[in-house]
C-alpha cells in the first residue's frame, strides 16, 4: 500500500519560524505595527483609533466639556428647602439625623445650606453650612434657630522679594537717617 508523504516543508509550515503568526518578523518588532502603545493615538486630530474612543468612552471623550477656570472652585454644598425638612422630620430621626428634646427638634445638616421655600410648623435648631436670609427668618418666626459655623478668612502678608523691596528698604534708611539729622 502506497502512503502519500507530504514534504516537510509543507508539514512544518507555521512550526519552528520564529513568527507566532505575525507574518514577516519586522511586522511583530516594535508598536509602530499596532498604532503606538495604550492611549497613543487617541488625540483630537488622530484618526486610527478613534473609534476605539468613542466605543469605549462615548462621544463625551472629545471635545471641550463645561469652563474652569483655576481661581474658581465647584459650590459643593447641597441644598435643601424648610419644606422637604418638615416632611422629613420622622425619617431624618430614624436615621440619626435629628433628635427630639425639650426645646424642639436638633437638626445636623452639616453638608446642606437651607433655602426658605415652605413654612416651619416646629421648632427646629438646625446645624448647617449655610442659609438663605428667608430661611433664617422663618426658622426664627417658629421658635427655631440656624447654626452656622464662622468662617474663618486668613490673610496672608505681603512679601516682597527683589530689586524693588532693597530700593524700598535703602530709600526708609535714608529717610531715617535724614529725620535723625534734623533733630
Amino acid at each position: 500500500m502506497k502512503t502519500h508523504v507530504r514534504k516537510k516543508q509543507t508539514r512544518n509550515h507555521g512550526r519552528g519560524m520564529g513568527t507566532c503568526g505575525t507574518g514577516a518578523r519586522k511586522n511583530k518588532r516594535k508598536s509602530g505595527n499596532k498604532g503606538g502603545c495604550g492611549m497613543s493615538g487617541t488625540g483630537k486630530r488622530a484618526d486610527h483609533k478613534k473609534t476605539l474612543m468613542t466605543k469605549l468612552y462615548g462621544h463625551s471623550y472629545f471635545g471641550k466639556q463645561g469652563v474652569t477656570s483655576r481661581g474658581t472652585r465647584r459650590d459643593i454644598r447641597q441644598r435643601i428647602n424648610l419644606l422637604q425638612i418638615g416632611a422629613n422630620l420622622q425619617g431624618f430621626i430614624k436615621k440619626g439625623i435629628c433628635k427630639k428634646t425639650e426645646k424642639g427638634y436638633e437638626i445636623n445638616l452639616k453638608k446642606y445650606k437651607i433655602l426658605s421655600e415652605g413654612t416651619v410648623n416646629e421648632k427646629m435648631f438646625i446645624n448647617a453650612i449655610g442659609a438663605s436670609k428667608q430661611a433664617i427668618k422663618k426658622v426664627k418666626a417658629a421658635g427655631g434657630e440656624i447654626i452656622i459655623p464662622e468662617i474663618k478668612v486668613m490673610k496672608t502678608p505681603l512679601v516682597e522679594n527683589g530689586r524693588k523691596a532693597m530700593k524700598r528698604k535703602a530709600e526708609e534708611a535714608k529717610l531715617k537717617g535724614s529725620e535723625t539729622k534734623k533733630e
